[in-house]
């Protein structure tokens, strides 16, 4: 059928190869689905929840897909190292995709609240045991980097476009479109995983039992965290709020109890005793928590700060986004002829801390092309950052963890996300407010200014309507006082960003401290790709 010439330039088309290329395009279609998911709903959001009529639910539409992921994650990443993957990859895509038919069917906010949790257990499953299908299937680091092109274009495709088809889909077809989307691409990914993934498993033992009370621990203790970091910028009590910390510090700390004392422990401590992965699991909070504090809060600067529409925003954000994509195709280009890899980190980090610091410097005086550069440079720092910390995870963890270990790096990663999201937040709404009452003098009080201390006033909707006809009947010039307030938002996101500029100096320092890497082609249980962000 192929050519020896032909083979041996392409030998991904030999007949060996084939199996593995179509599971590698189903594994593509797996992360694409996923990613759009993250990317399409935030666009239609808005439009949910006129038509339900549930804004006090507005939040856990998100919530509730991350409380769920974040628990199932390693439970599944371990599930996944006993029995093998490939059974719960179909699973979790087939429950992923019917939750997505769930939530296009919802007619409440409750109903949909309760389908998109359904739809984070298929999205834990799917980032706990698919992607760590990748080393079981190529052993030899240097071959399996080469594959990284296919995730990075699949999943820059998905975050490009994302946005976009969100919108066009509820213009045109209606809000629950944006989740009937999943449907087709969840059933080629099934088609080509079913047929072509191998179900490997690393070890001749029988499968050991799930550590059940470990399992039940890390959901209380990661489930409480994430209550803890989602309900810390509201007006929750501080009684019900310290009663979730402690709730979750403290099933965190029987687990690692348990776990010291289980004959099959879900998280093996020797994997958290590795200077090694330690190291990297640390790093790999820490990037989450400046990952979020830059996607999150530089949208709002560019909307509430500078006055800008959201198309223009999302195209000031965009070069990040397809920075990340460049960046972790030229990692895998690089990373594999270094003799020290780790350096890759360096050059990473400095560049993602860079950007941030060029943030806090930003206003609405400066050119949209130096914005999209900044921008860029912060992609770009990512994507050479983020796939590394995959790479020697799983280069440096034994053969029988890689789910575990996977597992554990993206669960941190979600985790650092979510306190990077929440402490951030919380310091922009008391610099803003702090600010703004400066700026306001004796009118800080007063009934009409209290509509401008919720920072999305800024923002082009009803709320902002509303606002200004407060500030025009009670005879005031709304322009100054909304440019007052703009200055006021970008100065508290100046101050974020100048946080996540020196949670990077940790992160350099977290790299110092990391033992000597090497990726040779005859290490087994070597390096896989990242799955994307």
């Amino acid at each position: 059928m192929f050519s020896p010439a032909i083979l041996e330039k392409y030998p991904a088309l030999s007949p060996a190869m084939r199996p593995k290329l179509f599971a590698m395009i189903g594994l593509c279609f797996v992360l694409m689905m996923v990613a759009l998911d993250q990317t399409v709903v935030g666009t239609a959001l808005p439009t949910i929840v006129a038509e339900l009529h549930g804004y006090d639910l507005y939040a856990w539409v998100g919530t509730s897909y991350l409380l769920t992921s974040v628990i199932t994650i390693p439970i599944f990443g371990r599930l996944g190292d006993e029995y093998g993957r490939k059974p719960f990859v179909l699973a979790a895509i087939v429950l992923f995709t019917l939750a997505s038919m769930l939530c296009g069917l919802a007619q409440t906010m409750l109903q949909l609240v309760l389908a998109r949790g359904l739809q984070g257990i298929g999205g834990g499953m799917l980032v706990g045991t698919a992607f760590a299908c990748v080393p079981d299937m190529f052993p030899d680091a240097h071959q399996r980097l080469r594959w990284q092109v296919m995730f990075s274009s699949a999943f820059g495709i998905a975050n490009a476009i994302g946005p976009s088809l969100g919108g066009f889909l509820t213009t045109w077809y209606g809000w629950r479109w944006v989740f009937y989307v999943n449907l087709p691409v969840g059933m080629m990914s099934l088609w080509f995983l079913t047929r072509h993934l191998p179900l490997i498993r690393h070890s001749d033992k029988p499968p050991a039992a799930l550590d059940w009370p470990g399992a039940l621990l890390i959901a209380i203790g990661l489930g409480g965290l994430q209550l803890f970091v989602e309900w810390l910028p509201t007006h929750h009590s501080v009684w019900t709020l310290s009663l979730i910390g402690t709730l979750s510090l403290a099933a965190i700390g029987l687990f690692v109890w348990q776990e010291k004392r289980a004959v099959s422990p879900l998280i093996p401590l020797s994997m958290l005793t590795s200077k090694s992965l330690r190291n990297l699991f640390v790093l790999s909070l820490v990037m989450g928590f400046c990952l979020f504090g830059i996607m999150y809060y530089a949208p709002l600067m560019f909307q509430g700060g500078f006055g800008l529409t959201p198309d223009q925003a999302g195209l000031l954000i965009t070069p990040l986004v397809v920075s990340i994509t460049i960046g972790s195709i030229v990692n895998g280009r690089i990373v594999i002829h270094l003799e020290h890899p780790k350096r890759m980190l360096y050059v990473g980090i400095t560049l993602f801390a860079g950007a941030a610091l060029c943030m806090t410097r930003m206003n609405v005086h400066m050119p949209h092309e130096v914005i999209m550069c900044i921008m860029a440079a912060a992609g770009l720092g990512l994507g050479l950052t983020l796939p590394n910390l995959t790479i020697f995870v799983q280069y440096n963890a034994d053969k029988a963890q890689l789910g575990i270990a996977t597992a554990m790096l993206q669960s941190l990663r979600m985790t650092g996300g979510m306190l990077g999201t929440a402490l951030i937040g919380t310091w922009v709404n008391h610099q803003y407010a702090a600010g703004l009452s400066e700026r306001l003098g004796k009118y800080a009080d007063q009934p009409w200014s209290q509509g401008l201390y919720d920072p999305q006033s800024l923002i082009a909707g009803s709320q902002h309507q509303t606002v200004v006809s407060q500030l025009i009947m009670a005879g005031r010039n709304y322009l100054t006082y909304f440019e007052e307030a703009r200055s006021s938002l970008v100065a508290s996101v100046h101050t974020s960003q100048m946080m996540v500029a020196v949670m990077l100096v940790v992160a350099f320092v977290l790299v110092l401290l990391l033992p000597p890497i090497k990726i040779t082609k005859d290490k087994k249980n070597a390096a896989t790709m990242d799955e994307g962000i």
